[in-house]
């Protein structure tokens, strides 16, 4: 039996769920039911989540959820990475941290409470997020693969999968996801949903770690509608004092006003192009974008394409975000002396390629750091210059369509460190970049490919310009209606 019927409850974003309950029309106790009813339905299917918090279920107000919040009552998910809740358990895909217990809740979390949202469980990441395929695997046992609802052979992308997964399907309307080279933006693309990464320094870093430490990651949201993301952000921006290395200061104005009117007309840099890797775009993937480029300029806008070579130094820009990637892997071995744990039981609770990762950590010193350091520098100023002559980029967001289940970009793979992370690199090129920049990009649905399956379009913004982002994205969301909220073959409204 469920409160609201599953066309009405797929149909309804999170702003308007939330409408209902400060209307008295449902309560947050039946929200939460009827999303976990939701996942006994889907969950075998998908494997997206991989916790329903059983005492949230019996009281939805038992993290506090602010009951004043635009989005109070709101069954979401936590991505069991990162970002946690005091209580909780957090696996983070690995065998190494499984079922560890978050001592106090981070300021993220915080912020998602403060919005009214009901934290109701943890989805499913790959291990420390190091991949956009979610598959994890613990104790030598099968692995769990999280599948995509568009097609269940198919990956709904990562590090965010469970949630975007989830958040396609119809369980929820919005769920947690966190971005380091396009965790955020890949799944959204992958299941035809919204998924925004702020600029660095605008949402709160865990207690553990701030910006200086892990500049590429940031925490966000997958959503269904615009709306929802501008809604969430409202609440993220807030930084606890002391509690950011790079300090933003509050955004300029609010992005829930921000969509209400169009953007003025922008200036639109346009590339489809290489951006430093070898491997080929597929032609489905730049056909849409150059269609979205089409629509841009029927909506008023002006479109430049841009040459590669007017954006960066594209081999400085791999070398330091690469470098950065593989390097930070060296923090496995605080993790695993905390534990107590040698060496040789190391590499039998990490993935194959999580190991090859901290293995090759080891090959950078301490000037290897600071070429990094300098390169990210440099990299960061070219953008910035470029960013003086446009407003925003478009771009792809992935160079490929969505990729099989457990396949090339599994961490499962037992092969070349360096080819898998080069494979990995050619996929994300138009995302990497602004995890090593710190400039926000969203990624907005734009249909489907030959195959069914969604194809997502990328913007990225100026330095601390998210409004902006979100502004353009409602604009294509009032006049492409039907590129958001799709309904894939699985989905809540379609289970037996």
């Amino acid at each position: 039996m469920t409160t609201i019927g599953w066309d009405e409850w797929a149909r309804l974003d999170a702003v308007a769920m939330a409408g209902l309950v400060r209307s008295g029309q449902v309560t947050p106790r039946e929200l939460a039911a009827q999303a976990a009813l939701a996942v006994s339905r889907l969950n075998p299917k998908l494997q997206g989540i991989i916790e329903v918090f059983a005492d949230t279920l019996d009281n939805p107000s038992i993290d506090a959820p602010n009951g004043q919040g635009l989005l109070h009552g709101v069954p979401m998910f936590m991505k069991d990475l990162g970002s946690g809740l005091s209580g909780r358990h957090q696996d983070s895909g690995s065998a190494l941290t499984r079922g560890t217990m978050v001592r106090a809740t981070d300021p993220t979390i915080a912020n998602f409470l403060r919005a009214g949202l009901v934290p109701l469980g943890r989805s499913a990441t790959p291990e420390f997020g190091m991949t956009f395929d979610t598959v994890t695997q613990y104790d030598g046992a099968e692995p769990v693969i999280t599948r995509n609802p568009w097609n269940l052979t198919r990956t709904p992308g990562g590090s965010s999968g469970g949630s975007a997964a989830s958040v396609a399907a119809g369980v929820v309307p919005l769920s947690m996801s966190s971005d380091g080279g396009g965790s955020t933006r890949i799944p959204a693309a992958f299941c035809g949903l919204v998924g925004l990464k702020a600029s660095r320094g605008r949402v709160p870093q865990p207690l553990g770690r701030n910006e200086y430490v892990t500049r590429v990651s940031i925490d966000g949201v997958v959503t269904r509608s615009v709306r929802d993301t501008a809604a969430v952000f409202e609440y993220l921006t807030r930084i606890p004092n002391g509690g950011s290395f790079i300090r933003m200061g509050p955004p300029q104005s609010s992005y829930m006003r921000a969509i209400e009117r169009d953007p003025t007309r922008l200036r639109i840099g346009l590339s489809t192009g290489d951006w430093g890797r070898d491997a080929p775009v597929n032609l489905q993937v730049t056909s849409r974008v150059r269609e979205v480029a089409r629509l841009m300029e029927s909506l008023g806008h002006h479109v430049e394409e841009l040459v590669d070579t007017e954006i960066c130094d594209w081999s400085v820009m791999w070398e330091t975000y690469i470098q950065h990637w593989i390097g930070s892997r060296a923090g496995i071995a605080l993790m695993a002396r905390d534990k107590g744990i040698g060496r040789q039981q190391l590499q039998t609770l990490l993935t194959p390629m999580t190991w090859r990762h901290f293995i090759a950590s080891e090959r950078y010193d301490k000037y290897d750091m600071l070429r990094m350091m300098s390169g990210n520098n440099t990299v960061t100023r070219q953008f910035g210059a470029l960013m003086d002559r446009y407003d925003v980029l478009l771009t792809p967001t992935l160079a490929i369509r969505v990729p099989p289940a457990n396949g090339a970009y599994s961490l499962l793979r037992d092969e070349d460190l360096d080819d898998w992370v080069g494979r990995l690199a050619d996929s994300c090129r138009y995302t990497m970049p602004a995890n090593e920049t710190g400039m926000p990009a969203i990624s907005v649905p734009a249909g489907l490919d030959t195959d069914g399956l969604p194809i997502g379009v990328q913007f990225h913004g100026n330095f601390a310009r998210e409004d902006v982002l979100l502004s353009l994205a409602a604009q294509i969301e009032r006049v492409r209606p039907e590129w958001f909220g799709a309904v894939p073959p699985v989905h809540v409204t379609r289970a037996e």
